[in-house]
């Protein structure tokens, strides 16, 4: 299934323009988000499910960076005993070094993905490449990313799956309100063995001061997987969010 690299390379084509006009507005120069979801259900079901994640963002003269932590945990009670049903560890980080123009940008793109039940030990990345800001303004803000890198992986049986990639992403948030408003994100990372995507859609609505509830939904896809096991990996949760500053 090779859906999730089509769009994402036809969106940064046509994306690959010169800068939209609208009004800028300044990033904050830094900003902290932590994230924290928890279910507990007992009876007939005995389940926990735990999520949480930390992003941060820094907007300084020359750099623009960000940094993302996801963690997810679930415990399900399967015959009488618990038994852990899903294990993840995501860390990703991205330095955008500022051209003349300072939306034209040079990247270097890090990852490590742990899934305990995937078909993969551990996914890391590596990438440099181009990034531009594209539009950002008071309702929108979109970038896209594109350049070579390379795919470190192991099987669960051991072997390395490492590889030369091509990785194209895309970042963009809409407002919808005072108090509410959309985030896409959207990587495929394509290598000769292995074309690795991810998506991440959320809605955010504020609370009150510093806190807001999240709703998003992931998917995980991997073109290539050992078995029977799922080429799509879904995750939908709903989060309390606590900005830091």
């Amino acid at each position: 299934m090779r859906f999730f690299p089509v769009v994402s390379l036809a969106l940064i084509v046509t994306t690959a323009s010169p800068v939209i006009a609208a009004t800028e507005v300044a990033p904050k120069p830094y900003s902290m988000d932590g994230e924290f979801g928890f279910i507990l259900t007992t009876g007939n079901t005995d389940t926990t499910s735990i999520s949480a994640g930390l992003k941060g963002t820094q907007e300084l003269t020359e750099w623009s960076n960000e940094y993302t932590l996801e963690g997810l945990y679930k415990q399900d009670e399967v015959a009488g005993s618990k038994e852990t049903t899903a294990q993840k560890l995501y860390l990703a980080g991205q330095g955008n070094y500022k051209l003349t123009n300072p939306n034209q940008r040079l990247f270097a793109f890090s990852s490590y993905e742990d899934d305990r039940f995937s078909s993969f030990q551990y996914q890391a990345t590596l990438a440099l490449g181009y990034n531009q800001q594209v539009l950002q303004d008071e309702k929108q803000t979109f970038n896209y990313s594109v350049g070579p890198g390379y795919s470190f992986a192991k099987d669960q049986a051991g072997a390395n799956l490492n590889s030369v990639i091509v990785r194209a992403a895309l970042d963009y948030s809409y407002v919808l309100s005072d108090n509410a408003r959309i985030t896409q994100t959207l990587s495929t990372e394509y290598g000769e063995d292995n074309t690795k995507s991810r998506s991440k859609t959320s809605v955010i609505a504020k609370l009150n001061n510093g806190i807001s509830m999240k709703v998003s939904l992931k998917l995980d896809h991997n073109s290539s997987v050992e078995g029977d096991a799922d080429n799509l990996d879904t995750e939908t949760s709903v989060t309390l969010v606590y900005s830091f500053f």
